[in-house]
């Protein structure tokens, strides 16, 4: 069973990991992880390095937004830094699907090209039938007032664990924050490849049948199975 020490380092990594693959540049963008029986969320701070990131910097919030003492943090580690300016997002991300256990925001440069013209892309190509069982949605263009991004987030999600956010940029989601770094990574891989087919040609969407097939057999027989 991970640990909070685990999920500390997990949401860290999943930050680093967002520069190490060039998904974000500068200061931008975040990786968050949640305990949900502690009823704590660790986010990247607002403005920090994040390739130089310690997971002891990492801050700790309830669900609320409340910042938390040392006291109330299970591996007592209390950072006195700012949290990231999309913090509100996240928790109401993870208030609205109890399913959720990590978030990732990005601005990757191919799957924000699409973001920028409100387009979803297309599922037009085997890898994404298995991981995002359709298209990568994307939702129009709203502000980051009060509730306004999580709210269409949620109302223009689909099974995909991704979503486009019109003019804005990327959000991931999975159980874990390593899963919701590969959905916004692999996001970025089909912006491009689709991108590039578009200068070739007009590539085809499978059928929503076929899309099912690729699905099924992914979510079914992939990788290896625990021993009995």
């Amino acid at each position: 069973m991970p640990t909070f020490a685990d999920l500390r380092q997990q949401v860290c990594e999943a930050n680093h990991d967002l520069h190490r693959h060039g998904l974000v540049h500068a200061h931008s963008g975040n990786a968050s992880g949640i305990d949900r029986e502690a009823g704590v969320v660790l986010i990247k701070p607002s403005g920090v390095d994040i390739q130089t990131l310690r997971p002891e910097a990492l801050v700790a919030t309830a669900l609320d937004g409340r910042r938390l003492a040392a006291r109330e943090v299970p591996d007592g580690i209390a950072s006195p830094l700012r949290p990231s300016v999309d913090l509100r997002h996240h928790l109401e991300l993870y208030a609205a699907d109890p399913s959720l256990g990590g978030i990732v925001h990005t601005h990757s440069i191919h799957a924000t090209a699409w973001a920028l013209v409100e387009r979803p892309i297309p599922c037009a190509m085997t890898s994404m039938a298995d991981e995002f069982g359709g298209d990568i949605p994307c939702a129009p263009y709203v502000d980051n007032a009060d509730d306004h991004i999580a709210r269409a987030i949620m109302a223009h999600r689909t099974r995909a664990p991704a979503i486009l956010l019109g003019r804005h940029g990327v959000f991931a989601f999975d159980r874990t924050p390593a899963l919701a770094l590969k959905a916004a990574l692999l996001t970025e891989v089909a912006a491009h490849t689709v991108m590039l087919a578009m200068g070739l040609g007009t590539p085809a969407r499978f059928s929503d049948a076929e899309i099912e097939k690729w699905w099924q057999r992914y979510h079914a027989g992939y990788g290896q199975q625990p021993p009995a």
